[in-house]
């Protein structure tokens, strides 16, 4: 993996973990991301979690599933 994606990957990890309530939300992200509607999230803002997180802990699972793609796609013509 590049450096520069070694790079993104770390700043992911960086970031703190994802309030419990998002979990069902941020595993649709990662499984199906183009299904998630405005009421998801206005539901997860009306639960307390603040705009920033959700779209701090969006973004993450989006580029770690993305890296773990790219992973998998380097196995495969590697």
């Amino acid at each position: 993996m590049s450096e520069h994606l070694e790079r993104l990957g770390a700043g992911i990890d960086a970031l703190p973990a994802p309030p419990a309530a998002m979990g069902a939300y941020l595993e649709k992200v990662r499984t199906r991301a183009v299904t998630v509607t405005d009421a998801e999230v206005e539901a997860l803002k009306e639960d307390g979690i603040a705009e920033d997180v959700i779209f701090e802990q969006t973004v993450a699972v989006a580029g770690r599933e993305g890296l773990r793609r790219l992973a998998a796609a380097d196995r495969v013509i590697g």
